[in-house]
């Protein structure tokens, strides 16, 4: 029992003492976690009263600060945009620093008299939207963007508290709306939106075009000439628009190049979105007559025809629905030289038929009429041609209708046509002596040789005679084509053109005007054809850049050009054979 007892007490001693010293142990283990607990608690407590605030922003005033945080963001954009010049280094987009007003409607002290004062300071502004503005609640609200010098002065002067001033960009075209269409114009975010902006918005954003100016291949004088002739043909003739444009034969580069109806780049929301369609490179049009400059080099390239064949066109071609004749009939057989001086339909389509579907349509894939330009500029029109090159096709795409393309596929493949037979691709960009181009010959020197002995003759005694221009030899073709309407042709709306070349004996520009529904007049017996209306501004147009592009008149007295006619044996008539001497 002693024992018992004994060893009962010892191991309650025992027991005791462990408990003593693990609950020690367990204190100090719950004092911790108590401390670390409360150190989680305070911060789940700052962080829920920071999402609370955060929350009542946001409901409160959530409007206020999106919109402040974006204005700010975009008060604090700055652009540094590259120059662009002409081919001379006339200046004709730039950046330019300016102030854009800005207020803190929380420091305005009397809205009203504020929006008062800067509506009779600054035109545009509207006094009831102004005066919402300035009593709003917001800490930030734009007034006007891009403040002249001036009118900075001005309300600067006006002490008004609570307006500032921010630096800014703006783009400034200096000739407003003399190369809209190609120049293009760049958004609020400084980024080209359109034409040659958009085309190299990249590279006039880099470092290299702060040193560097993007040089184009126009001539401010060349373009304000085009750009006038074409207006008073529109306004003369009530057209609702027009194009033209004049290239470097020898090389592609594109001198000038207009488009109407336009818009001025320094404003572009005041016009209509419909203006800012580029006619000349994303338009894409039926040509008319034009066509038989392709038709006829295909044949004498080939060898399908020659000049001295004759042919009958005293007779429609009727083929399945369709009536092929001539609107002015000769009513006797023509030669080749006299189907393209009197522009003659059947006789186009009898010589397209000598050459067949397969024939034509590699000629033309080598003119350029078949494939998209590859011109440095967005707008650019994709040819339209049949996607099954029937008979009839072949027939009516002699002589430009069922196939259609850009005016400046047009002055392209004219180039060739009269250079010697070389065809460049068309270009915005100035061309130096490094530049690579690829170019192409597409028919033989002395095809060439030929044409421009044609194009000479319908200016000299054909459907071009209002192009001719003293002293500079032109040569051309007229072109008009009535405009789809619904399953058909409208006879009322026609694109009448004339594509022309000088000095025909030694080609050095093209020039390609275009107007769309022009009406005739009492001066042109009520005609619109491409030969009333368009030869003669192709005849201003070559009257003006001539002596500016230092072409010198020709010597009609020094043998530079022979017109030899020979009389054709079978019929008392001119066959008109002309020997150019280059």
């Amino acid at each position: 029992m002693d024992i018992k007892k004994n060893f009962s007490g010892i191991f309650k001693d025992r027991v005791s003492t462990g408990s003593l010293k693990v609950g020690s142990a367990n204190n100090r283990t719950l004092e911790i976690v108590r401390n670390r607990l409360f150190f989680v608690i305070i911060i789940f407590v700052l962080a829920f009263f920071t999402l609370g605030i955060r929350l009542c922003n946001l409901v409160f005033f959530g409007a206020e600060v999106a919109e402040n945080s974006r204005d700010t963001d975009l008060a604090s954009l700055q652009y540094e945009r590259g120059e662009i010049v002409d081919r001379n280094g006339v200046l004709i987009a730039v950046n330019l620093a300016t102030g854009s007003l800005y207020a803190n409607p929380k420091q305005i002290i009397d809205a009203k008299d504020a929006a008062k004062q800067l509506t009779q300071t600054l035109p545009g502004l509207n006094y009831g939207e102004l005066a919402s503005k300035l009593s709003s609640r917001r800490s930030f609200v734009w007034i006007k963007r891009n403040l002249t010098p001036h009118e900075q002065a001005i309300v600067n002067n006006l002490g008004i508290p609570g307006l500032y001033f921010k630096k800014e960009e703006k783009r400034v075209y200096p000739h407003g709306r003399l190369f809209s269409h190609v120049l293009g114009y760049v958004g609020i975010d400084g980024h080209g939106q359109a034409g040659i902006e958009r085309q190299y918005d990249k590279f006039l954003l880099e470092e290299d075009s702060q040193e560097q100016p993007l040089k184009l291949s126009l001539d401010v004088r060349v373009q304000q000439i085009i750009y006038q002739a074409l207006g008073d043909s529109i306004h003369e003739f009530r057209a609702i628009g027009g194009t033209a444009l004049v290239m470097d034969a020898n090389n592609g580069e594109i001198l000038g190049m207009a488009s109407l109806p336009d818009f001025n780049s320094n404003n572009v929301g005041a016009s209509p979105e419909s203006v800012r369609f580029n006619r000349s490179t994303l338009g894409v049009y039926e040509m008319g007559s034009i066509f038989k400059s392709f038709t006829l080099a295909m044949a004498l390239d080939s060898g399908t025809a020659k000049m001295t064949d004759v042919f009958d066109v005293t007779k429609p071609i009727k083929i399945a629905n369709f009536t092929i004749s001539d609107d002015h009939p000769q009513d006797r057989p023509l030669t080749l030289p006299e189907v393209f001086k009197y522009s003659s339909n059947i006789g186009a389509a009898k010589i397209a038929l000598a050459a067949g579907e397969k024939l034509q349509q590699q000629y033309l894939e080598k003119f350029g009429m078949l494939s998209t330009l590859a011109l440095e500029i967005p707008e650019r029109g994709r040819p339209m041609f049949p996607k099954i090159w029937r008979k009839i096709n072949l027939m009516t795409i002699a002589y430009g209708h069922g196939i259609a393309v850009t005016p400046v596929h047009v002055a392209t493949g004219i180039s060739a046509l009269v250079n010697g037979g070389i065809l460049y691709p068309a270009t915005l960009i100035k061309r130096t002596g490094d530049t690579e181009v690829a170019s192409e010959r597409v028919i033989k020197k002395s095809t060439s040789e030929e044409m421009r002995k044609l194009f000479r003759l319908v200016v000299e005694s054909g459907t071009g005679k209002k192009a001719e221009v003293a002293g500079y030899m032109v040569g051309g073709k007229t072109g008009t084509a009535e405009k789809v309407s619904g399953h058909g042709y409208s006879e009322s709306a026609k694109l009448s053109s004339f594509v022309g070349a000088f000095p025909i004996n030694n080609p050095r520009y093209v020039v390609f005007v275009t107007l769309d529904e022009p009406k005739g007049t009492k001066e042109t017996g009520g005609y619109a054809t491409g030969g009333m209306v368009a030869a003669p501004a192709v005849s201003s147009i070559v009257e003006g850049i001539a002596p500016l592009l230092g072409v010198p008149p020709v010597d009609y007295n020094s043998g530079v050009i022979k017109s030899v006619e020979s009389e054709n044996k079978n019929k008392d008539e001119d066959i008109a054979a002309y020997d150019i001497d280059r």
